[in-house]
């Protein structure tokens, strides 16, 4: 029966438990960032902190993701140069347009209000509630798009 249960839902609790590291390296990564990156100029644009930390967490979680994906949850073992670099393609472009989401949206909500500061990191709030969105829309992805052709099948089921 457990065994017939992990079977049947293996790729949705793997793509759970990675998103959740991915997730936690994304923040992570953002909290250690905003410690050590302070707000500076670059002529006359002010670059903020809260901005700068969240695009370097978000490169952190993809790369992240990606490797952990590809192997345990989608299970595309191949490592042709060929196939490796359509799915890095696929994926970022995939990561892209979440990122996009996650980009745009803390800052959002950190302008509309959301900027409690939670274990003295501030905006926290704000990443938390994007980090939910952005983990249905990168499984969705890559599921349909980026992972779809993970098991060829064998020369037995070709012929049937």
């Amino acid at each position: 029966m457990i065994k017939k249960l992990w079977i049947k839902y293996k790729e949705i609790v793997m793509y759970l438990i990675f998103g959740v590291l991915t997730t936690v390296v994304s923040w992570l990564s953002y909290a250690l960032f905003t410690k050590i990156i302070p707000n500076f100029s670059i002529g006359k644009f002010a670059v903020s902190t809260v901005v700068l930390s969240n695009v370097l967490s978000w490169i952190c979680a993809v790369l992240f993701a990606f490797v952990t994906n590809k192997l345990w949850v989608f299970d595309s073992k191949k490592w042709t140069p060929k196939l490796v670099l359509k799915e890095l393609w696929l994926f970022v472009a995939a990561r892209l347009l979440t990122g996009v989401v996650e980009w745009v949206g803390v800052p959002l909500l950190v302008l509309m209000g959301l900027d409690q500061t939670i274990f003295n990191i501030e905006g926290m709030w704000a990443k938390i509630i994007v980090s939910v969105i952005v983990v249905i829309l990168n499984y969705v992805f890559s599921k349909l798009i980026v992972f779809r052709n993970k098991k060829e099948p064998d020369a037995a089921n070709k012929s049937k």
